[in-house]
């Protein structure tokens, strides 16, 4: 009797699991049709929410402001295989990355010739840079990194796009 009831039990328990996911899959959907129309562009200081791992996939520049308010901006970043962000440091600024997707070496230090501070970074790890840090990511995978970085304060231009590193390294030149 005990067994009967059980797997009675089961059965409506599973119907009900399988009923649950049914009723969840239109809004799945629709949350998917949602981010098939990535742009890219500079989104802020205007209210957002988005699909951070869309956007930042469907990046190809070296650098896209994607939301720049009064305190903190957002963009995302491709890395090229072999490339790398460029070694920097922020006096002013705290910086967050995160990696959507790829593998890389980070480094930082208290100054440019001692980066005391390696490690292997790769898919969904977040990298800390306080203000002041030396720094750098290069992509040691084999294919692009793909990444976003927070910036607080903001450290771009609003609707900043730089297409390569090269083109990012002239405009810091004039900033």
């Amino acid at each position: 009797m005990k067994i009967k009831t059980f797997q009675i039990f089961s059965v409506i328990l599973l119907f009900g699991l399988s009923s649950m996911s049914c009723h969840q899959n239109p809004q799945k959907e629709s949350a998917t049709a949602q981010h098939t129309d990535v742009i890219l562009k500079d989104y802020g200081a205007e209210p957002m929410v988005l699909d951070i791992d869309a956007y930042t996939m469907s990046n190809r520049n070296f650098r896209t402001a994607l939301w720049t308010g009064t305190y903190l901006q957002l963009t995302l970043m491709s890395i090229p295989v072999g490339g790398e962000i460029g070694l920097e440091q922020h006096p002013d600024l705290d910086q967050f990355l995160r990696i959507e997707d790829g593998t890389a070496e980070v480094l930082m230090g208290d100054t440019e010739d001692a980066l005391t501070f390696t490690q292997t970074a790769r898919k969904d790890f977040a990298i800390f840079v306080p203000a002041g840090k030396w720094h750098n990511l290069i992509n040691i995978g084999d294919k692009p990194l793909k990444l976003y970085s927070i910036y607080a304060p903001v450290e771009h231009p609003h609707g900043t796009v730089h297409k390569t590193q090269e083109e990012a390294e002239e405009a810091e030149h004039h900033h």
